[in-house]
């Protein structure tokens, strides 16, 4: 069963050529984007739980990328950091 409906937007110009050059370099279609983003969008009526909580498509993308060590302390680093900033 398809679930796919026909949908017509109207935008300028530049959003749909910026829109398409970036959709080339993902290596998605347009349709794809702009389902990612009204998936992302979406809410649903109950709040959503650690368990069953679904992250929107960019999240998914960018999860997992980084790798850091089990003991990384993110609170001391950042300490460090705005010690560095501010001296």
């Amino acid at each position: 069963m398809d679930n796919n409906v026909k949908l017509t937007l109207k935008l300028n110009s530049s959003s749909i050529l910026k829109a398409k050059q970036y959709v080339a370099t993902k290596g998605i279609s347009l349709s794809k984007l702009v389902e990612n983003f009204f998936d992302s969008i979406s809410f649903d009526s109950e709040p959503s739980s650690e368990k069953n909580h679904t992250y929107s498509p960019l999240v998914q993308e960018l999860a997992g990328i980084i790798s850091l060590k089990e003991d990384y302390d993110y609170k001391s680093d950042y300490e460090n950091y705005l010690k560095e900033k501010y001296e």
